[in-house]
């Protein structure tokens, strides 16, 4: 593929496409910046052993403090480092350059922050009347739920020599696993009409108005992955066996334990949510995609047809700059104050948009430090997909800013669950703006039923998603799994969740295996789902009319992860530990597709 032809092809059909400018945080690989940060970073995290090692649990509550303060510049330089690293790999994961410095700024920082592991650890040795003593201080208030969420480990943490080797291991362990998976789904090539086309551009085919396109795009996809199953299972085999030794060992209870405290979220409302979602298939993907075949009067729909444009689609693209005018307004029309840090990330280049080689699949928005700023990474090729895209990573983007802003590096990182909260709200005032701009019955029969595609893709798809993940690492704590075990658990899902209007070749088993989030973070999935139907309740509120409801919204975006999530919700009156409250979510769906029945 030529990149600079596929430039210029995208420059004509969408407009100038930006590219971020990295230099808010390091100027080049070779910024002496970076070396004089990784020097504060070794000699800091040197200085504070030294000097709280043993001796943590005999803190006072203003020498807990500023031990926690001094902890949190030494991360944040961490994580700036690494930001600028990733970001890097992320623009040009074939640069054999930026590979090697992610790497090597990995190792480097791995070995110092080797130094500082023990204080999480003794800070849960603390008892709880010493903790709820301390924690009444005026300083340690701001960290009071930082704190909390670290003690939430204390039942499975190991001893400090344990814990140094597990993270001094990680990078020749599950690191390395999922570095070797990004380097493959960076360098595959998928052959397409005498092309070969990175997956970017392979899976925008396969939504392609032609079905004998989106066909061919499927079977090179399936091709190309079954080529590459053995490569895929081992990394999936070895990284689920790598999980079920470091959970063994901490005597977590289930695979997706760690995922739910890291999430500060309790195993029952994430059960609530996973059996909630699964007894609404038949009522939403099942029913949805039966009456989608109707409209390609089909009796089903083969696979590579689920996210088909519909008959009566408009073949409408936008240019880059018509859907930053769509995203920027709807956000502007919600609220001038949120409207304003969207425009920021245009005006400012916190954007890369073009699809090119070697660049990261999918989308992402980066929170890297509250110093510097959000970065959000998209492939734009102009459907209205990919301007729900832009406006939901533009959410994440909003939410990073406005906590980064307003809270302390600890404290603006957001668990995975609130996280989804600000994306898929700025998609639904996004997809709401542009449907209230439809034209005719046609256009907002199409504009709805994409929206409900989406909705499906961010619930159903995702618990299926984190249906296959549970079975796939239960099973794995006792045995390795067959690559024909794996695409069948895959098929069964697939299956279930979809419903008998969609059809499967023998292809599609290998599907399971391009999926990031299965190797780079675990259970990850199911916080698509949480934000969606969360989303859903609390947009009813809004449009409901909550007093109020933008300065509490703007404080719930400012809050990051310094409450816990019924806090942050309560001014809402949402109960999340409710299966009801699950069901008014999915309810939001079925409403759609009822509307659609009726158009």
């Amino acid at each position: 593929m030529n990149t600079k032809n596929n430039q210029t092809n995208a420059s004509k059909k969408h407009g100038k496409l930006p590219v971020w400018n990295l230099k808010d945080l390091y100027n080049s690989q070779n910024d002496k910046s970076i070396i004089r940060n990784l020097n504060d970073i070794k000699k800091n995290t040197q200085n504070f052993e030294k000097k709280y090692l043993n001796k943590v649990n005999t803190l006072s509550a203003d020498n807990l403090y500023k031990a926690i303060k001094q902890l949190e510049r030494i991360d944040e330089l961490m994580d700036k480092i690494l930001s600028y690293a990733h970001l890097l790999v992320a623009e040009d994961g074939n640069n054999e350059k930026n590979k090697i410095f992610y790497q090597q700024m990995q190792e480097t920082i791995t070995k110092y922050a080797s130094s500082i592991i023990f204080f999480t650890l003794e800070l849960n040795q603390i008892t709880e009347k010493q903790i709820d003593k301390l924690v009444k201080s005026p300083n340690l208030q701001i960290y009071k739920n930082w704190i909390i969420n670290k003690r939430s480990f204390k039942p499975y943490q190991l001893d400090l020599k344990i814990e140094k080797i597990l993270q001094d291991k990680s990078i020749t362990s599950h690191s390395a696993w999922i570095r070797l998976f990004d380097d493959l789904i960076a360098s595959l090539k998928f052959p397409f009409k005498k092309q070969e086309l990175t997956s970017a551009q392979i899976f925008n085919y396969m939504s392609d108005k032609n079905e004998s396109t989106r066909k061919l795009a499927a079977k090179s996809v399936g091709k190309v992955l079954g080529n590459n199953i053995k490569i895929f299972s081992t990394i999936t085999n070895t990284l689920a066996k790598d999980k079920s030794i470091n959970d063994s060992w901490r005597k977590l209870p289930n695979p997706v334990s760690a995922r739910n405290l890291s999430n500060v979220v309790e195993d029952s409302v994430v059960d609530s949510l996973v059996s909630s979602v699964i007894e609404y298939y038949p009522k939403l993907s099942h029913r949805y995609y039966a009456l989608k075949a109707k409209w390609f009067e089909k009796k089903f729909l083969m696979y590579w047809d689920r996210n088909a444009p519909l008959p009566f689609q408009s073949s409408k693209t936008f240019t880059w700059r018509e859907a930053q005018n769509t995203v920027v307004d709807a956000y502007s029309e919600f609220n001038p104050i949120i409207g304003n840090i969207v425009k920021k990330f245009f005006d400012e280049r916190w954007i890369h948009a073009p699809v090119l080689e070697g660049k990261s699949p999918g989308a992402f928005a980066a929170s890297t430090v509250a110093s510097v700023h959000p970065f959000i990474l998209v492939n734009f090729q102009g459907k209205t997909r990919d301007v729900a895209t832009l406006a939901h990573e533009l959410g994440h983007g909003v939410h990073q800013y406005l906590a980064g802003q307003n809270q302390t590096h600890f404290n603006a990182s957001t668990p995975l669950t609130l996280a989804e909260t600000a994306s898929v709200f700025g998609e639904m005032l996004t997809f709401k703006s542009i449907l209230e701009q439809a034209n005719s019955k046609k256009e907002r029969k199409a504009l709805l039923a994409n929206k409900v595609e989406d909705m499906l893709n961010t619930v159903i798809r995702q618990i299926a998603f984190f249906q296959f993940e549970k079975e796939v690492h239960t099973l794995r704590k006792s045995t390795e799994l067959s690559i024909d075990q794996i695409c069948s658990i895959w098929m069964d899902v697939q299956k279930t969740s979809l419903g008998p209007s969609i059809k499967f070749e023998e292809e599609y088993k290998y599907f399971w295996s391009y999926i990031p989030h299965f190797i780079h973070s675990p259970f990850y999935v199911y916080a698509y789902a949480f934000g969606d139907c969360l989303v859903n309740s609390l947009f009813n509120t809004y449009e409901k009319g909550l007093q109020n409801f933008e300065d509490k919204y703007i404080n719930l975006l400012k809050s990051g992860g310094s409450k816990k999530y019924n806090e942050l919700f309560s001014p809402f009156n949402l109960n999340l530990s409710k299966k009801s409250f699950w069901k008014k979510g999915l309810n939001v769906i079925e409403s759609f597709i009822d509307e659609l029945e009726t158009l």
